[in-house]
């Protein structure tokens, strides 16, 4: 071995000497025999652990034998061509190369070998079925999959690599401890002099060694675009598939399940974190329109879903799952996903919960933001959320209040919040006020926890879920700079008037109101914003007007009288309406949409509004007479036509309901 090569394995032994569980198995071997078979993505550091057994067994007087796939032809005579004795330590590696004689290898040549041999075995993909489906062999075979670095072994990997100490967690984060990915950031950490990088993303050059390591052939452009689906999801089906790449989705899903970077799981699959992070970047990077394009098509089908599961678990399931894989992505403050809520589950607040919830908020928020708690619980009790660890005990919990007038000049915050919202836009009859007042983790407070990321679910499901909402606010967290990047990426503004005080703590508020963006057009900005789209300044949100019930009318009778007047047309206030600026048509479209179930009327309500309004046809006197009406019989329906047009533009207006474009 020449001395750069012998360097080199020194330092990958040194690099990722972690692997403490798999050594040991390793040694309790030695002597008795067996095969050790090691499989995990490209990347991983099997080649690196193969080093390190290597030494183990010459420690323990052993003459190891590493043959490499890379480096030899899939035929019984590269193998053969070794001498093989007593304590024989074999090492295959890249073993899936080997793949054309994996049976020779298995039937033939392993029985073969001396009974105390040791034969340790590194693929990508884990043994094929023949392994564990003969009894003899399922006694002496032990399968290991090599997952990433524990943080443990991360952090002492970086600091022998002389990486400062504060940038640990952060390239952590990022590599998800993969050992070749962790490698290739503190190289880009030197090269940038000492300045890590924020993504990934930014790294183009990494991202591309990265692929070529770590990704297999890809065989089609179809073949790129399902990995390019499934790096846009936390879990893949057919189903998620197919809402992208249509009918091929079943061939597709058959071959994502042979790669070795991707794990089946109760739900679907999950393709390895580090390569989903590496397509996702250089996707980003190389075509930021097919990106676009992927990012729209999958998170439709993942919106849909969650709208229509009926089980309130899957739901929150689905959510959390696109919370995890969504935020580090964004601008989103990445902590709010930084703790998967594996064991965690949003329940119900029950009546044994109110202790433990009020000691909780009394401990870590004080005891008249506890009594506030208690008196909410009594008063709504179906606004509480509760989050519960594996034990089934509260971890946390959580409370979106229904604000009304009645319940006033109890709590300084729902008194200041319902204060915001009456100036700004009273809520209309049939509208809600939502107001997110209370959250808490029992350990860790409002930083990073499982009731962190189901508080978000929580927030999101409301939004996605609950109808004829007209404001909601978020006024449940102490700390405004941590959360106002956050908040204002979804498009929620601070409101500074609505902060509020208990206690010692003082409590900033968050806004948004559905009548001037409604779900439709947030899901859109929300979306863009993921794939890169600038935020929206506040400013903005005045864009829309939210009128009195009084004030749509005279605007919709005004716009009657005005449609054929195009500037005064464009002053009407309906301009600015959430019915008008969500329909994606004019008032000239609605108008006559509005119009039309009055061809239904037998009293002739649809002619006597169309010859008036729609296509005037002279003085209204001439109108009636024309249609055969005394006239105050012809104002009396003209008045119950202009009506229904208010009434069903109204709806629309407050409820939003689809518009009927037939």
């Amino acid at each position: 071995m020449t001395i750069i090569r012998q360097r080199l394995r020194d330092l990958r032994r040194r690099a990722f000497a972690g692997r403490t569980g798999e050594i040991e198995l390793f040694r309790s071997m030695l002597g008795a025999g067996g095969v050790l078979y090691l499989h995990g993505p490209g990347g991983i550091g099997k080649s690196a652990l193969l080093d390190l057994l290597a030494d183990v067994a010459v420690a323990a007087g052993a003459d190891p034998i590493t043959i490499d796939g890379r480096h030899v032809p899939p035929v019984p005579s590269s193998l053969e061509a070794h001498s093989i004795g007593g304590r024989a330590v074999l090492l295959l590696d890249a073993y899936e190369l080997l793949a054309p004689i994996d049976d020779w290898i298995r039937e033939e040549f392993l029985p073969a070998l001396p009974a105390d041999a040791v034969v340790v075995i590194a693929a990508r993909r884990p043994p094929t079925s023949p392994w564990l489906a003969d009894p003899a062999w399922r006694e002496l075979i032990r399968v290991v999959a090599l997952r990433n670095l524990a943080p443990r072994d991360g952090r002492a990997y970086l600091a022998r690599q002389n990486v400062p100490a504060e940038f640990h967690e952060h390239l952590l984060d990022i590599s998800h401890g993969h050992p070749l990915t962790l490698s290739m950031l503190v190289d880009a950490v030197r090269r940038g002099g000492g300045v890590p990088p924020r993504t990934l993303g930014d790294l183009p050059d990494v991202v591309r060694g990265l692929l070529t390591r770590t990704l297999e052939e890809v065989p089609e452009p179809r073949h790129r675009l399902a990995l390019e689906v499934c790096a846009h999801a936390n879990v893949i089906t057919e189903n998620v598939l197919r809402s992208v790449v249509g009918d091929n989705a079943g061939e597709l899903f058959t071959w994502l399940r042979t790669l070795s970077f991707v794990e089946e799981g109760p739900y679907g699959l999950l393709l390895h974190d580090t390569v989903r992070d590496i397509l996702d970047a250089d996707l980003r990077w190389r075509d930021p329109e097919r990106y676009a394009e992927v990012h729209t098509q999958v998170r439709a089908d993942l919106v849909a879903r969650i709208r229509s599961a009926p089980d309130p678990r899957e739901q929150q399931r689905l959510l959390a799952d696109a919370i995890v894989v969504t935020c580090p992505r964004t601008r989103l403050a990445a902590y709010v996903a930084a703790a998967r809520p594996v064991d965690h589950h949003i329940d119900v607040l029950r009546p044994e919960d109110t202790a433990p919830i009020v000691e909780m908020t009394t401990r870590a928020q004080g005891a008249e933001q506890a009594e506030l708690v208690a008196h909410w619980i009594r008063r709504q009790p179906g606004a509480f959320r509760v989050f519960r660890g594996p034990d089934g005990e509260p971890q946390g919990f959580g409370a979106c209040l229904d604000l009304r007038a009645e319940d006033l000049g109890v709590d300084p915050g729902v008194d200041s919040m319902w204060q915001y919202t009456q100036q700004h836009g009273a809520a209309r009859p049939g509208e809600h006020v939502r107001a997110w007042r209370f959250f808490l983790d029992r350990d860790r407070g409002q930083t990073s926890s499982p009731s962190l990321t189901l508080f978000a679910v929580c927030q999101i499901l409301d939004i996605l879920t609950r109808d004829h909402s007209a404001w909601t606010l978020v006024g449940a967290y102490a700390d405004a700079g941590m959360w106002e990047p956050t908040l204002g990426y979804l498009d929620f503004w601070p409101a500074a008037e609505a902060a509020y005080t208990i206690g010692d703590t003082t409590y900033p508020v968050f806004v948004h109101d559905w009548r001037r963006t409604g779900l439709t057009e947030w899901l859109e900005l929300t979306a863009a914003r993921e794939v890169g789209a600038p935020a929206r300044p506040a400013e903005e949100q005045a864009a829309e007007l939210v009128l009195s019930q009084t004030e749509f009318a005279e605007s919709v009778r005004a716009a009657l009288r005005d449609l054929h007047a195009p500037q005064a047309l464009r002053r009407n206030p309906l301009m600015r309406s959430r019915v008008v600026r969500s329909s994606g048509s004019g008032i000239e479209e609605l108008l006559a949409m509005a119009a039309e179930p009055l061809r239904a009327d037998r009293r002739g309500l649809f002619e006597v509004l169309d010859r008036t309004f729609l296509h005037p046809a002279g003085p209204q006197e001439r109108v009636a007479q024309s249609l055969h009406l005394s006239f105050s019989t012809y104002r009396r329906h003209r008045d119950l036509a202009v009506a229904h047009i208010t009434d069903w533009m109204w709806e629309r207006e407050v409820y939003g309901h689809p518009m009927d474009t037939a």
